[in-house]
């Protein structure tokens, strides 16, 4: 099999020592680079020539789990046609086990903790209650450590197991064997270590209390993690179901996952658009706001592109299909994010490290914990106690769910809002950046030529300049032709027709418009026709041309009327942007082939104050380099071809959706609205995510750090730490889903 990369669905895995696990056995394997991420259940696998994929699945199973290759996605249909329902909500049987064993254990915890409850024989009901939670409620978990065990390895279902059977076995030693099966036995609730012998306490509250609590983490955890990747799942599920597919003169309604590149469906007022296509017949505004989170439908007619997903707002579209199934806009955007959601951060690493090394070194305090207490003649129940209460409080799981929880709700909210993160690396460098290197053409401007002002000679009127330049520059395809063209007719509405119409080449063009003969361009077309400019057009001539805009002249019945502005409109949200990246502690810089005066004129107007111009394409990257030598870590905002060697050059590199898709392929970041204020939005919301990430692996860290010397000291209840140890994987996965909150700012 050549080189290459593949995910492999993960099973099995109970805890992120088992993701640890799996990952260092197929890295052992030659030529292979994994990562496996818990919360995902997925293992990106890199490997090298003559590797197979059965090598890497029987890799998987060596180490006691299973593998296959991920199912093609398909829709929910909110039924279990298959009848495996549990495979693809395993938070169901999660669900039913930890209501049953809840329901066993509430009994056999309130018996051990009021005295005043404790009949004769109750100690008998506890054992029949909770000896079920304990085997069936905690059957995964046993199973895990006995699976664990015969491979040589130890991970967080180890300590669970050994915990709650120690437990569950004492307890049957001091009821059989011992004096706690006498009738009249009490059982006070303890906190700390009690000296004596054992014989005559039994700790099934403990064992059926810790195995529900862990059941409830793992259940919220299950139902925590689909709620993590439900806005993939709902980017997924945005497209059209049927589409209505033109075959000759009669249209045959199927399955949009059945049109092919080149067929014609139609898209009636209020249906999706089934793929990505182009306009052959029609005109509409198209609702894109699913897409690009533009709130103002788009007008389209003949030969614009529209994307699959987005909703036909009125008018009928006939769209002819340009990309289908894996290789649209939609779906691309599907597989950033899970591609990002796969991925790990250097702070993950980190905490998989700990969790691989932790759980030896919490069997070895465990057993020292016991050594120790029985040494000093504490007594067998009170060191009993406190070891079993060390391997309880010590699974780290919160720390093997710090990272994944909030990469899945941070990257998930994104892709909602049209920001896509490429992956957990990226977050690492928006905390450092402090410079942002912005592109003028097509990020802080539209990138297509605008009419910005009219000026009528003396004695003239501004609307018939327009009108009659409109008329005649109507003919030509040329960009300031067509910006003449369009603002005249946004403006006044529909326009003469021209005749005799004749492109002068260099210098603009000529023609009739209603029996005058017409004259449209630079100044040097008009002295060609021995006709000069009066000194208020020359005035507004220069004023244009020191501002970096384009001036055009427009001449009829040999004298000049006017002088029309053109120029590469700035975005309406482009100073606002500027500043909201200002508040975020980075330094605006803009980048422009355009001259100085062009640049300045523009950077002036949003509020940037340092201008690099005149820069050819192949020099952006040099631009980039030269302020990353003076120490700066560089943010790079960019949408063309010519700004793919920037964007991927820059520690930071944040493409427009609207670009190329070079550029796109070579960033960090992509942008799907076309608007500067995303670049703020996608800066704030990975920041957000990265200091939700280390505020949960301070939470794990701490918590575990703080937990072990006290259950090892005797002052925890192997309950309260069962409890206080399932409330950290839940705290922890709560915090990451406040990420669901993130709001673009406006």
């Amino acid at each position: 099999m050549s080189a290459g990369t593949v995910d492999l669905q993960i099973g099995g895995m109970t805890c992120a020592s088992c993701a640890a696990r799996v990952e260092k056995r197929l890295n052992r394997l030659d030529g292979v680079t994994a990562s496996v991420n818990y919360a995902t259940e997925k293992a990106r696998v890199t490997y090298g020539e003559g590797v197979e994929t059965a090598q890497l699945i029987a890799a998987v199973e060596a180490a006691g789990y299973t593998a296959r290759l991920p199912e093609p996605t398909r829709a929910p249909s909110g039924r279990d046609d298959d009848g495996d329902g549990e495979r693809l909500d395993p938070a169901r049987a999660l669900r039913d086990k930890l209501t049953v064993s809840a329901l066993l254990s509430v009994p056999v915890i309130v018996l051990a903790m009021v005295p005043a409850l404790q009949f004769d024989y109750w100690q008998w009901l506890s054992l029949t209650l909770a000896a079920p939670v304990v085997v069936w409620g905690g059957a995964a978990f046993h199973r895990a450590a006995w699976v664990n065990l015969r491979h040589g390895a130890a991970t967080m279902d180890t300590l669970v197991s050994m915990g709650t059977l120690a437990a569950l076995g004492w307890s049957l030693y001091a009821l059989f064997l011992g004096t706690a099966g006498m009738p009249g036995m009490e059982h006070p609730f303890e906190l700390t270590i009690s000296r004596g012998g054992g014989d005559g306490n039994i700790y099934l509250e403990v064992a059926a209390g810790v195995t529900t609590f862990i059941l409830a983490g793992r259940y919220f955890e299950a139902r925590s993690k689909r709620r993590a990747g439900a806005a993939l799942r709902a980017l997924l599920e945005l497209g059209a179901k049927e589409v209505s597919v033109r075959r000759g003169d009669r249209e045959e309604r199927i399955a949009a996952d059945q049109l092919a590149v080149g067929d014609l469906f139609v898209v009636r007022p209020g249906e999706k658009i089934a793929t990505d296509g182009v306009v052959v017949e029609g005109a509409s505004a198209v609702d894109v706001s699913m897409i690009t989170g533009e709130s103002v439908p788009v007008e389209v007619g003949t030969g614009d592109n529209v994307v699959g997903a987005t909703v036909n707002a009125h008018g009928r579209l006939v769209v002819r299909a340009t990309r289908v199934g894996a290789d649209t806009q939609l779906a691309q955007l599907a597989k950033l994010v899970e591609d990002a959601q796969s991925g790990k951060a250097e702070v993950q690493r980190l905490a998989d490290r700990v969790s691989g090394i932790f759980v030896p070194i919490v069997i070895a305090l465990a057993a020292g914990t016991l050594g120790f207490w029985l040494g000093t003649g504490s007594g067998a129940a009170g060191a009993f106690t406190a070891a079993v209460a060390v391997l309880i409080i010590a699974c780290p799981c919160a720390l093997g769910l710090a990272t994944p929880t909030a990469l899945l709700v941070g990257t998930g909210r994104g892709a909602q809002l049209g920001i896509i993160i490429k992956g957990p690396q990226v977050l690492e460098s928006t905390r450092k950046v402090d410079t942002v290197v912005l592109d003028k053409t097509g990020t802080v401007t539209t990138g297509t030529m605008t009419l910005l002002d009219v000026v009528p000679a003396d004695g003239e009127n501004a609307d018939e300049v327009l009108r009659t330049a409109g008329a005649l520059e109507n003919a030509s395809e040329h960009p300031i032709a067509r910006a003449v063209a369009d603002g005249a007719a946004s403006r006044l509405g529909a326009l003469p027709k021209a005749d005799d119409f004749r492109n002068v080449e260099g210098l603009g063009v000529q023609g009739m418009v209603d029996g005058r003969a017409v004259l449209v361009g630079r100044p040097r077309l008009l002295e060609e026709w021995s006709q000069k400019l009066p000194s208020s057009l020359v005035v507004a001539m220069e004023r244009a041309e020191a501002q970096g805009r384009t001036a055009v002249v427009v001449s009829w019945d040999g004298a000049a009327r006017g002088v029309l502005v053109v120029a590469d409109a700035i975005k309406a949200t482009s100073p606002a942007a500027v500043e909201r990246l200002r508040g975020l502690g980075l330094t605006p810089i803009l980048l422009t082939g355009d001259n100085e005066a062009t640049a300045a004129s523009v950077a002036r107007e949003v509020g940037i104050g340092a201008v690099v111009a005149e820069v050819l394409p192949a020099d952006k990257v040099d631009v980039v380099k030269r302020l990353q030598a003076q120490g700066k870590v560089v943010a790079m905002v960019g949408d063309g071809v010519n700004d793919a060697a920037a964007l991927a050059q820059a520690d930071l590199g944040l493409a427009m959706g609207t670009g190329t898709d070079v550029a796109i392929e070579a960033s960090d970041l992509t942008l799907v609205r076309g608007d500067l204020h995303a670049a703020a939005d996608a800066i704030r919301l990975s920041r957000r995510t990265l200091a939700t990430i280390k505020g949960n692996l301070v939470w794990a860290f701490a918590y575990n750090v703080a937990a072990l010397p006290l259950a090892a000291a005797g002052l925890l209840n192997p309950m309260l730490a069962g409890a206080a140890m399932a409330f950290s994987s839940v705290f922890v996965v709560t915090n990451s889903l406040r990420l669901r909150r993130f709001t673009a700012a406006r």
